[in-house]
């Protein structure tokens, strides 16, 4: 590297705001656009992923004003990942002012695979309790946030695409609501699907809110920024696509009691039967509830789950959504 990454700084560029107008570049609602033009706010966010010395790949940078942060902080190499062909010649202004740092990926993050992303020599073992110098960065379009979240934590438990580097960090972005619900603690009516699969993989906190107003165009919603560090080991050491399963069905009815929470993983004519055999395997009260339950419990359900599958091998792929020949009216 030409330039030290502790002391480069970008030259004077026109504001992200004029490049927009300059390209005529507006925000999509199709695509839910929507830019964050204030640097405070992005050197806020960028101070928290904590990039110094790091290589890092920034996801939907679109104009570019997370990415510029990320080079005035102190990054050693920025790859960006962007979908959208209209923010090529604004990137492309970066990537000049940059001095080699920084390179430019088209592609859809929900399908891009970045196993190759790094230098293998950066990667760190996994129980090393060392995190590697790599970081994950993106101000999230809302529409998939969410898929998006649940893709990457099932390449964290199994330790593939960027995970296949060690433990890196994301600072990802993520409509208030769910980054309440991301971090939601036992007892808290936010506490879903998406608390338990993400706490059972990583530490997540949520760092601050933005308000709605500092985006262009505003969102009619504030915006949580959260920070994601996988664990060593999970807190349930079984297949990611065992344990969304069961949570996700949980959560469904999230408001009944856990007999009634679980009738959805098992077909009839024995439904009421593996319920509770289910449930007095993981020494589950019937009578609890979904947001009253820890990982811990959850991890207990998931294990008796598996034993009844492993018993039954066709039952996993049992899903309560599809045509059932033999059921007719209501099952219980």
């Amino acid at each position: 590297m030409s330039v030290s990454a502790d002391v480069f700084r970008l030259p004077l560029l026109p504001s992200v705001r004029d490049l927009l107008k300059l390209y005529n570049v507006k925000a999509t609602k199709r695509l839910s656009q929507n830019f964050l033009l204030d640097p405070k706010i992005t050197n806020k966010i960028v101070k928290i992923a904590n990039i110094r010395n790091c290589h890092v790949c920034e996801v939907g940078p679109g104009p570019g004003p997370i990415t510029r942060a990320l080079l005035n902080r102190g990054c050693v190499s920025l790859t960006v990942i962007e979908k959208d062909p209209r923010f090529i010649p604004v990137l492309e202004q970066l990537v000049e002012a940059a001095d080699g740092r920084m390179s430019v990926i088209m592609g859809d993050i929900l399908s891009y695979n970045m196993g190759a992303l790094f230098d293998q020599n950066l990667a760190v073992p996994w129980e090393s309790e060392e995190i590697p110098q790599l970081r994950i960065v993106g101000n999230l379009p809302f529409n998939v946030a969410t898929p998006l979240l649940i893709k990457w934590l099932e390449c964290i438990s199994n330790r593939s695409n960027a995970w296949s580097y060690g433990r890196i960090p994301m600072t990802l972005t993520f409509q208030k609501e769910v980054a309440e619900r991301i971090v939601a603690q036992i007892g808290d009516h936010q506490r879903s699907r998406l608390s338990v699969i993400c706490q059972y993989l990583c530490h997540v906190s949520h760092r601050f809110t933005i308000p709605g107003k500092a985006f262009v165009p505003a969102p009619d919603v504030d915006v949580g920024v959260v920070k994601f560090l996988p664990r060593v080991e999970p807190l349930i050491k079984l297949p990611f696509p065992l344990v969304e399963k069961v949570v996700r069905e949980t959560f469904n009815t999230k408001n009944k009691i856990m007999f009634n929470c679980l009738r959805n993983l098992f077909p009839e004519p024995n439904r009421k039967q593996m319920v509770t055999e289910a449930l007095n395997m993981a020494d589950i009260s019937p009578a609890s509830r979904p947001i009253f339950l820890d990982v811990e419990e959850f991890g207990r359900i998931c294990y008796a789950y598996k034993k009844l599958c492993d018993r039954d091998p066709k039952l996993f792929e049992y899903d309560y959504r599809s045509p059932r020949k033999e059921e007719g009216g209501n099952d219980l």
